[in-house]
């Protein structure tokens, strides 16, 4: 062999041949075109299917009317089980009832939710529990059937009155966002421990109203609305139906 030989060969042994070049492409192609293929078959199928589908309930109309009937009583039954459901939550909201004890022995957010209850049993519908991290003072929220905003800041202590005392920085919190923040007509601040003299004479002057151990029990005991045991509450926003 030549020397000229063997550098020719050498030059071109690392280089696939132009059958195996052309080869990979053409494998590509095949796999594109099998798997347009496939997806006209089924194409092709789901129409079939659907077609057969149709006919077949053009034939057996029937199946639809007694489809169709079951939905509306399965759509009545649905309704009328909320109706009721929320008939007998009001009948429930209207007798609710917590002693002391009971508030006490309640965990402060169970507290809050508890006051969020006792609002809707006066005839808040909207009462809202919004109490937590970054609630700005305010732990509920609602309107009364006179249209007035309320938004209520908790204070739970689980010793009651041994507790530790509701003191003026906690009115200042709420004076401080209730009107501005969250558009309260009237701020309320709810506990069943103590307040302190302090605080109750901050409450007064910047028209705060302030929910004791002693005015929560007879609240909460009872049947008559907030606005009825507190003193010099904003006038109706609205006509209502209600004495």
């Amino acid at each position: 062999m030549s020397p000229r030989t063997r550098k020719v060969r050498a030059a071109t042994a690392g280089r696939p041949s132009a059958r195996r070049r052309s080869r990979r492409p053409g494998r590509g192609r095949q796999r594109a075109e099998d798997r347009l293929i496939g997806l006209l078959v089924a194409v092709v199928f789901a129409v079939a299917l659907a077609v057969t589908v149709v006919n077949w309930l053009l034939v057996h109309w029937w199946v639809l009317a007694v489809a169709g009937g079951l939905a509306v009583l399965a759509g009545g039954g649905w309704l009328c089980h909320r109706r009721q459901r929320a008939r007998w939550e009001a009948v429930r909201a209207q007798g609710l009832r917590y002693g002391l004890a009971q508030l006490d022995a309640l965990h402060h957010t169970r507290f809050e939710y508890a006051v969020r209850d006792l609002m809707r049993r006066d005839g808040c519908q909207d009462a809202v529990r919004v109490g937590g991290g970054g609630d700005l003072g305010a732990d509920v929220k609602a309107t009364d059937p006179y249209g007035r905003r309320w938004v209520i800041q908790c204070k739970h202590r689980r010793d009651g009155l041994a507790g530790s005392a509701v003191g003026t920085p906690d009115l200042q919190v709420l004076n401080g966002t209730a009107r501005q923040v969250h558009g309260a007509d009237i701020a309320v601040i709810v506990t069943n421990g103590r307040v302190t003299a302090p605080a109750v004479d901050f409450a007064e002057q910047q028209r705060l109203h302030v929910v004791d151990r002693r005015t929560l029990g007879v609240w909460a005991s009872g049947s008559r609305p907030l606005w009825e045991l507190l003193r010099a509450v904003p006038p109706p926003r609205k006509p209502t139906a209600l004495p």
